[in-house]
């Protein structure tokens, strides 16, 4: 099974807007949480959401983009393997200011 490094780095957001728009949607944070802990396939997450698959697949995709999660490749004990999804943040600040909304994300590498 795939693991997560433990090294973490934190870097400003080239979209922030966008960002914050995929953290709007119900579905898009619960993948995030549910893989939090671990890659999730598609199927798992489907379960996990209650949504379509249409819907989840969208919701990756939106989370793909905006660099919160990353695809990686799962092995199974039996020697098969699948694509499955990690959360790539650890934690979220988000500065408003004067000169705009910048959003610093603290995530882990791997």
């Amino acid at each position: 099974m795939a693991t997560k490094a433990s090294n973490t780095r934190s870097e400003p957001s080239t979209d922030p807007s966008a960002q914050l728009d995929v953290l709007g949607d119900e579905c898009a944070r619960t993948i995030l949480v549910a893989t939090s802990d671990g890659p999730k396939t598609a199927k798992e997450l489907t379960k996990r959401t209650d949504s379509s698959s249409a819907t989840v697949y969208r919701r990756i995709n939106n989370l793909l983009e905006s660099d919160l999660l990353a695809e990686c490749v799962r092995f199974e004990d039996d020697g098969s393997h699948t694509t499955a999804y990690e959360a790539t943040v650890e934690k979220l600040q988000v500065r408003i200011g004067a000169d705009g909304i910048d959003v610093t994300l603290s995530s882990t590498d791997g």
